[in-house]
């Protein structure tokens, strides 16, 4: 019981820290990286909670999905001269 509620605790705050880090990080890039890894722990508390097929469910579409479509609007919208500055 003390390690579920370690292991509980510990993807809590990686939750958090990684949604706090989307909002407060100023490359897209690196927002759409922590974005990634909020949905994946949040994976894992579905998991925690015996609900493997909504934690399938979450990667697939939201961590698969989502996140992808990000990624490919990030590169396809840069421009040549946000490229060269960066």
């Amino acid at each position: 019981m003390v390690y579920e509620t370690i292991a509980f605790a510990l993807f809590a705050l990686i939750t958090v820290g990684c949604s706090l880090g989307v909002v407060l990080v100023r490359d897209i890039w690196h927002s759409a990286l922590l974005l990634g890894g909020a949905l994946l722990s949040v994976a894992v508390h579905y998991v925690m909670l015996q609900a493997e097929f909504l934690a399938a469910m979450q990667i697939l579409v939201y961590v698969g999905g989502i996140l992808i479509l990000v990624t490919f609007a990030v590169m396809l919208t840069r421009t040549r001269s946000e490229v060269n500055s960066a």
